[in-house]
This record gives C-alpha cells, structure tokens and sequence, in this order.
C-alpha cells in the first residue's frame, strides 16, 4: 500500500504539546538527523491545544491561531511534514492549509461531524484508537473518514484501559487492525505506558521504562510506523512529562526499532 503513511515504517514524532519556536524547531531538526541514520521518514507531531486535560488550570498550548504560526514555521524551517490534532469540525478548516495530515484524538474517535470534516479535506488522517475501543469498534471511525472522501488513513494503536489507572498493548490488534481496508497501523509508544490518575493531583503518570520493548514488540509485528512523544527536557514538559522520551535517547531508541522492524519483514 503505497500512501502518506507507507511503505513504512514512517516516524510520528514531536512534543505532546507545541511550545516556543525555537524549541519545536530544535525538536524537528534532531528528528530528521535521527531518522536519516535509518533511512525512514518523519512527520514532526504537535498539539496547538490539549483539550482533555485532567484539570480545569492544566496548561494546555499555545492556541489555535498561535499554534497554526507555529506549525507553518516547523514547516517550512526544517523542511519536514507536520501533524496536529483537531478537536472540532471548525478547527480542521483553520489548519488544512498549514498541516500535512490531521489526527483525531482518542477521546473523540467516535464524533462523526469531526470525523467527516476530517476525511473531507482529503489529508491523510490518522486516528487513534480509543482506549476502551476494540478494533471491531474502531471499523466505524474508518469508514466515517473514508465516505467524506478521506484520503490515506492511518489507526493508530495506544493501548486498552485495564481497570483503573493502567493500560495495556494486546500485540494481537496489530494484526487485526491490518485486516481493515486500506488502513496502515501505527503504534504510540508513550501514550500506550500511561497511568491515568496516578501522578501527582489526579494527573497522568507513566512507566516510560517499558517504552522500549513495547516499541520493540510492535516493530517485530510489523506496524507500519511509529508514534513516539519526546522532549529535550521531558520533566519540564507542560503536558505528558511522565511518558515523553528524553530527545537525546531517541537515536538509539529508534535504531532498535527499525533493526527489528526490518528483521520482521526479512523473515
């Protein structure tokens, strides 16, 4: 399936939330000579607003007007492809023109008018499974891109709530996610190792240890590409600090995964 998001695999990468200039463009600069070391493609992720937040005075970005010039400078400064998440049909005509493809958050996979507009850009979209959601659940969402007339669509795989406050990654949906027409499959590997509730104040925390063989896992599956939140100084981060991956470690974080991505489909 040649498209937006194969043949993969392709990097889904970037901060949880944009911040100042200088700082989302060193992010997309370091993502680029990362991938260049293992000849795959980046698309630099990231957020104008974070709308789910645990609480109501949780910083959440930088806005949509703001977050738009941000986007563009990214853009056009490193030279490389960006993503964003929309949270409302409004939204998604503001950034069409500024973006590459859009994504739809987990919390909202289900909201059709979101959805549609989505698909009705023609961009490539990726979704992210909700995390109560079975693949069958997220067929649905799929044909909803794809009837507004949606361009390459892409699932993206961030793991199942299991009980409260922890998540886990069944490895099979990888494979049942591939049975779904025209769809690549993709894996957040930082979303997928939160802990709802259990930081500080009710926040999210995480067990950003497991991130590497989980990535590893999912490479060996052969997912089409990874998702992966990182940060220069992920404790400093306003968003997801628990979960994000040390800028300076995804090098070798990634190397790991492509080795085995490649294996996998050498076998």
């Amino acid at each position: 399936m040649e498209s937006f998001w194969c043949p993969g695999p392709v990097l889904v990468a970037g901060p949880c939330v944009l911040e100042d200039h200088d700082l989302n463009l060193n992010i997309a600069r370091r993502l680029l000579e990362a991938a260049a070391q293992t000849g795959i493609r980046v698309v630099f992720k990231g957020s104008f607003d974070k709308a789910n937040r645990s609480r109501a005075d949780a910083p959440r970005g930088p806005g949509l007007e703001r977050g738009i010039e941000l986007l563009a400078a990214v853009r056009s400064e490193a030279g490389v492809a960006v993503l964003t998440d929309v949270h409302e049909p409004g939204q998604v005509e503001r950034v069409v023109e500024h973006v590459d493809a859009l994504q739809v958050p987990a919390f909202l996979c289900r909201q059709t008018d979101l959805l549609q507009a989505a698909g009705a850009t023609g961009l490539p979209v990726n979704i992210k499974k909700g995390q109560w959601m079975s693949v069958e659940g997220i067929e649905g969402a799929v044909e909803k891109v794809a009837r507004a007339g949606g361009g390459p669509t892409a699932v993206t795989e961030r793991g199942t709530f299991f009980g409260y406050g922890d998540l886990v990654v069944d490895m099979r949906n990888f494979a049942r996610l591939r049975e779904l027409s025209g769809v690549a499959v993709l894996f957040d590997a930082t979303h997928s190792v939160q802990q709802p509730g259990a930081g500080a104040g009710g926040s999210t925390g995480g067990a950003k240890h497991f991130i590497p063989d989980l990535l590893g896992a999912a490479a060996g599956a052969g997912v089409d590409g990874f998702f992966i939140e990182t940060h220069p100084e992920p404790a400093a981060a306003p968003s997801d600090s628990t979960t994000m991956v040390p800028l300076s470690d995804l090098s070798e974080l990634l190397e790991r995964a492509v080795r085995i991505w490649r294996a996998g489909k050498e076998a």
